[in-house]
């Protein structure tokens, strides 16, 4: 619920990267700080396609793809497909 908060003071949106710890910031090469230009999210593509089964480089690929792809579309689908990512705990611990 507190990201909820961060979207209405817009700090952050629904959709969008996962907001990066600075750990791994730490570990990204060039091109992935790209993920750094854009507000983080509340859900993401790699949320709804296995969550903790996707190793780091993975998650920082879907989230480049993302957005590289971003549009509103886009957008709904992966908040419809949250729902249901986050009720069965799919991909999580």
């Amino acid at each position: 619920m507190p990201q909820f908060y961060n979207v209405l003071i817009g700090d952050m949106s629904l959709v969008g990267p996962r907001p990066a710890l600075a750990k791994e910031v730490a570990l990204y090469e060039g091109f992935q700080l790209r993920r750094l230009e854009v507000k983080p999210g509340i859900s993401c593509l790699w949320q709804i396609q296995g969550r903790s089964d996707i190793d780091f480089e993975g998650q920082v690929r879907l989230d480049l793809e993302y957005i590289h792809s971003e549009s509103l579309w886009r957008d709904v689908v992966i908040l419809l497909k949250t729902v249901p990512a986050v009720v069965l705990a799919r991909g999580a611990y």
